[in-house]
């Protein structure tokens, strides 16, 4: 055999053996926690073989948040080029450990946002058999998800698997229909308000810097404004969300606070911009990089709250069924362990490394074109979002704010790409009959105006003819010619299908997973 076709042999097998070394350690880490989980009760005499089970299964769990979760926080970062992929995910690993371990909450609720009443669920048994099943349905549907490359909320897998095994369980009476219903009408929500919220900010950086004649000049009293807003909503939404383990304050409270932490961000940040502008171009290019540095921040920050929150998908679960093998019952609340909130920082770390980088890509890349201002916009959608729905009660999935908001922001620019090519056609139509290069001269200068210029210019063109009258026919076909899609639209339909059938299927396939458990367990 030539050394020719050992290469081939070499280079055809090489994605083979990088997905059998990620599966290698998923699988290593899995038998780690098992024989860890054995060896804890090693002085009892006795091993629960549920509690070692549903170790096991919560570290699958963490795995796959991590790899399909995380990306809603980097994703635009990176498909913004602000972060490399491995900067990226490094980055996320850090803070997302950081926020699970540091901020993580001590106590949580047994049955995730009461969507079902352990009250009719007296045998601590049955109880066991019901959360490792929504446990491990939720670690599965987030498998498949992140296999089909569709970002989906691990908050609605969990609790659709809560649900299902609680109906296979209880009956239908079980179930919180209400509290399903606010579930159910979030997948509206969380999307609609974070694409609007990542649009506006988009709007305003578009007319306050890009639109204006002096780039350099507008994006030096602007972004700093933009960056103490951004510090004030992560201040904020840290204080509420993220520190509540450590100090647990009103939203008053936090408002205030972030806003004075805002203030002085604004004051030492403002002659910063102003150094490094002197060095850049007038120029879209030149204002995105003013964002970068803001932008990994945010990264680093939208990372830490999810891990001290989002862990509890993780090993919430974990923990609820730790605390009934102890205590040979049913809790409404149980303490977190160290060693359960390691499982969960850890395993979230390990799914970024091994499985992240396929969903990062479709977040950063995939649905539409990312800069440094774009991402920025998106960020500031996550924070301001959540923060708005946790003080009106509304059950939001981080999740679907974050690709909710590079919706937005994709859509915004398919607006007002189609509204100024048709505005530039409306310049041709008013210049019938006149030299072409008198046409493109008068368009370059209007391309190159500001936006108070733009509505001069335009008014005055209008003011010497009169429209152009077509009908509705007409209409549609011009519209055809300017519309321009620069959001895919098969990863849209494909997201959106993945977050409606999220909780049934979630449900379903803990439904199944019990009543095989109990038909394994009954004599």
């Amino acid at each position: 055999m030539e050394f020719r076709d050992i290469n081939d042999i070499e280079d055809a097998t090489s994605k083979s053996r990088k997905e059998m070394f990620r599966f290698g350690s998923a699988l290593l880490f899995i038998i780690l926690i098992m024989l860890f989980s054995a060896n804890l009760q090693m002085g009892t005499g006795t091993v629960s073989v549920e509690l070692v089970i549903a170790a096991m299964i919560g570290g699958y769990m963490a795995m796959n948040i991590g790899a399909n979760d995380v990306a809603n926080n980097v994703g635009p970062a990176v498909g913004s080029k602000a972060l490399t992929l491995t900067g990226a995910i490094i980055l996320a690993a850090i803070f997302e450990s950081s926020g699970a371990l540091i901020a993580g909450g001590e106590v949580i609720s047994t049955i995730k946002k009461g969507i079902i009443d352990p009250a009719l669920i007296t045998d601590s048994q049955t109880f066991i058999w019901l959360m490792i099943a929504a446990l491990l349905s939720g670690a599965i549907w987030l498998n498949l998800a992140t296999a089909m490359g569709a970002p989906v909320s691990t908050t609605h897998s969990i609790v659709g698997g809560v649900l299902g095994a609680g109906v296979a369980a209880a009956g239908w009476n079980i179930a919180n229909w209400d509290k399903m219903g606010a579930i159910a009408a979030s997948w509206v929500i969380s999307p609609v308000i974070g694409g609007l919220i990542a649009a506006l900010f988009l709007f305003w950086i578009k007319r306050s810097i890009t639109y204006q004649t002096d780039m350099l000049t507008a994006a030096k009293k602007m972004v700093p404004i933009l960056v103490a807003i951004m510090a004030w909503a992560f201040s904020t939404y840290l204080i509420l969300k993220g520190l509540k383990k450590v100090w647990k304050v009103d939203f008053l409270t936090a408002a205030i606070v972030g806003l004075a932490i805002a203030s002085f961000i604004y004051l030492a940040v403002r002659p910063m911009i102003a150094r490094q502008a002197e060095h850049l171009k007038s120029n879209k290019s030149g204002v995105n990089t003013l964002f970068t540095i803001p932008l990994i921040f945010a990264a680093a920050l939208l990372s830490f709250a999810h891990g001290a929150n989002d862990v509890a998908n993780a090993v919430g679960p974990l923990a609820a069924i730790n605390d009934a093998i102890h205590s040979h019952g049913v809790s409404s609340k149980a303490e977190i362990p160290l060693w359960v909130m390691l499982i969960g920082a850890i395993g979230i770390s390990l799914g970024l490394l091994l499985f992240g980088p396929k969903l990062i890509k479709t977040v950063g890349s995939e649905i539409t074109e990312l800069d440094q201002m774009r991402a920025f916009s998106i960020a500031m959608a996550a924070a301001i979002t959540v923060i708005i729905a946790s003080q009106l009660g509304l059950p939001v999935s981080s999740t679907h704010i974050a690709v909710g908001g590079i919706f937005g922001v994709g859509f915004l620019r398919e607006y007002l790409k189609r509204n100024y090519a048709k505005t530039l056609q409306q310049i041709r139509d008013h210049h019938d009959g006149a030299n072409h290069d008198e046409i493109e001269q008068y368009i370059e200068r209007f391309s190159q105006a500001s936006i108070q210029q733009k509505k001069l210019m335009l008014a005055e063109l209008k003011q010497h003819k009169a429209e152009v009258e077509l009908s509705k026919k007409e209409r549609k076909s011009l519209n055809k010619v300017y519309q321009k899609e620069l959001v895919k639209r098969s990863a849209f339909l494909k997201i959106v299908a993945a977050w409606i059938i999220t909780v049934p299927a979630s449900a379903m396939l803990a439904a199944i997973i019990y009543f095989t458990i109990r038909g394994m367990m009954l004599p």
